[in-house]
């Protein structure tokens, strides 16, 4: 009696404990859309640039792309989406040297080149070595560091800069908490991503300036998801709406408009 009796919370325990890992492995696949390698080079963008490898917190091996601007006295860390990796993004990270910045396109893990599988806590971490590569080994200060995150980037960056002295965030459609985005869309998984990625609490601690811009026509995160979290983050801000643009097309619909206004923006840092 004495063995059945230990038996059954044990394999309630066991029944518990199956059902919560399988839950993470579900939202996990919801949320990351990792892809390997490296399609695009630096080089085949006529630009310089090399690969870095860094080692985060909890000994995972991640990869970026250092670009570098000589004498430049700021850096630009940019974080991607959920989808793709960071070669995707090169063409558009490549952009911001014209303003004299020196970039890093970092790769989370799972991503591009990067070892392990993302998790939440996981691309936390990634952001934090980004950060600790640009200050401890370019001799950037952290006040002369930029964050951009686009979408799910967004919150990231918004979970590294949280009361840290950084220049500024520049955060491109991205959302105050992922069970806002998706609560009007899929009844019930709101529930299950409760409390993840959840922007909306941590930008109130924010000492940074941010800049937010985001397209009228975001079938993905819809534009009152940026001005809710935009409406909750500190002074200084702004706001820029691109009319017409997407989710994934806002530098391109936005083009001069959206370059200006970020290179407006990185000047701004330099006279405070």
């Amino acid at each position: 009696m004495r063995i059945r009796s230990l038996f059954l919370p044990l394999f309630l325990l066991i029944l518990v404990g199956g059902a919560v890992l399988l839950g993470e492995t579900l939202i996990a696949s919801m949320i990351f859309r990792p892809v390997s390698g490296a399609e695009i080079q630096p080089e085949r963008l006529g630009i310089e640039g090399e690969d870095v490898f860094l080692e985060t917190q909890d000994g995972v091996r991640i990869h970026g792309f250092w670009l570098p601007v000589e004498k430049a006295d700021k850096a630009l860390l940019f974080l991607h989406g959920n989808g793709g990796n960071a070669s995707f993004a090169l063409p558009r990270a490549s952009q911001f040297l014209r303003f004299g910045v020196s970039v890093l396109v970092l790769d989370y893990r799972g991503y591009g080149l990067s070892e392990g599988a993302p998790t939440e806590a996981g691309v936390y971490q990634d952001a934090r070595a980004g950060l600790e590569y640009l200050v401890d080994v370019q001799g950037f200060p952290e006040d002369r560091i930029v964050v951009l995150g686009q979408s799910l980037g967004g919150a990231v960056a918004v979970d590294l800069a949280q009361e840290k002295p950084l220049g500024g965030l520049i955060l491109e459609s991205t959302f105050d908490s992922l069970s806002g985005v998706v609560r009007s869309r899929v009844p019930f998984v709101d529930l299950m991503l409760s409390g993840r990625f959840d922007s909306d609490r941590k930008i109130l601690l924010l000492k940074s300036p941010v800049l937010f811009l985001h397209g009228d026509r975001d079938g993905t995160v819809p534009l009152e998801a940026g001005k809710r979290l935009f409406s909750l983050a500190p002074e200084p801000k702004e706001f820029l709406v691109i009319e017409g643009a997407r989710h994934n097309d806002v530098a391109e619909v936005g083009g001069s408009l959206y370059y200006d206004r970020a290179g407006g923006f990185l000047e701004f840092l330099g006279t405070r």
